[in-house]
């Protein structure tokens, strides 16, 4: 009798399909009309949202798009495509991996109704976030649950009679395997350097500071990550430092802030400052402009030589990812395959 297949499907964000302004409104717009994202209430917050930032931002993030954008597409899909590849890879031939972005295309249903055409009834979804957070992981178990159950909401009309089984995996911001993969990746980038960077500032996206006091763990598995990653390496308590970054809006965050921590570094004796985001595995516009382009122009503003900055990449499809992503699916798929296979990375 042949092996069921299992489903997997790495869970991410999105990205605009283009560098302008067209393709950026979209997706904003979905991204933006999210309450899990924006916790207003619609009637005040749609009015805001289309009658004013949706006709001055897309424009202006369409041109921090265009500054990263690769020959082949939006860097945040090829490294999702290529962790995709990868993980399928490592899995093997009972598993099937999909990709699913919640606010642009491949979406969510997209990616369930190609695992189910395969004849898979058992999923498994994996939120490509460490740390939890409502206005991520969260957002990721809304789209899988409504896909799954072939509706857009719980009064909606059902458009499906068969529902495949869903398991979701659990954060891993504290998991050995991830701070060894983040490790390795770190010393792989140190290796070749002559001067070592004195400084190492770790950086997460931010969540309103009122998020977190009503209930959201966010904050709280940052700093978790962090402290270990930093006892992995080795850092003294005075060589690094967590911050938050991409505040949006005129509530207060949580903090402090990557750019007023940036700016900060020259004025503290601090030369060689290294960034990395220990809260995102694949590069977007997050890691790639916001970090690696503004951060290096805030250390420079604050008296930093800007070629001394460094912006360390994501973890991508980086080997010791993959392992630890292949060994964090293995755990999850026990019982749902024949013979249990030994976990790898976890």
């Amino acid at each position: 009798m042949d092996q069921p297949l299992i489903g997997v499907i790495l869970a991410q964000i999105g990205t605009p399909d283009a560098p302008n302004a067209k393709a950026v409104r979209p997706y904003l717009r979905r991204f933006l009309s999210d309450r899990r994202i924006i916790d207003y209430h619609p009637m005040l917050w749609q009015p805001l949202l289309r009658g004013i930032i949706l006709r001055v931002r897309p424009r202006k993030s369409a041109a921090l798009y265009s500054a990263i954008w690769q020959k082949d597409g939006s860097p945040l899909l090829l490294h999702s495509l290529a962790q995709q590849n990868g993980l399928q890879a490592q899995l093997g031939e009972h598993y099937r991996v999909g990709l699913a972005l919640a606010y642009s295309q491949p979406g969510m249903e997209q990616a369930m109704a190609s695992l189910e055409a395969d004849g898979v009834q058992r999923i498994i979804v994996v939120p490509l976030f460490p740390q939890y957070s409502s206005t991520t992981t969260a957002s990721v178990y809304d789209a899988a649950c409504f896909a799954a159950l072939g509706r857009k909401s719980a009064s909606g009309p059902v458009t499906k009679r068969f529902v495949p089984a869903l398991r979701f995996i659990d954060t891993y911001y504290a998991a050995p395997g991830y701070i060894s993969a983040m490790k390795q990746h770190l010393l792989r980038q140190l290796e070749p350097m002559t001067d070592k960077p004195d400084f190492t500032v770790l950086s997460f996206h931010g969540i309103p500071r009122r998020y977190a006091e009503t209930g959201d763990p966010y904050p709280e598995q940052c700093h978790t990550t962090a402290r270990l990653l930093a006892e992995a390496m080795g850092w003294e308590p005075e060589s690094w430092q967590i911050s938050f970054q991409s505040r949006f809006g005129r509530e207060e965050w949580v903090g402090p802030s990557t750019e007023e921590v940036l700016k900060s570094l020259a004025g503290r004796g601090i030369r060689r400052p290294m960034i990395f985001s220990p809260g995102l595995v694949t590069d977007c516009l997050e890691t790639l402009h916001e970090l690696a382009v503004e951060g290096r122009e805030f250390f420079a503003s604050g008296g930093g030589a800007a070629e001394d900055f460094l912006a360390v990449p994501c973890l991508n499809d980086s080997e010791e990812w993959l392992d630890f992503l292949a060994g964090l699916v293995q755990e999850n798929a026990r019982g749902w395959l024949p013979a249990a296979e030994p976990g790898i990375g976890c």
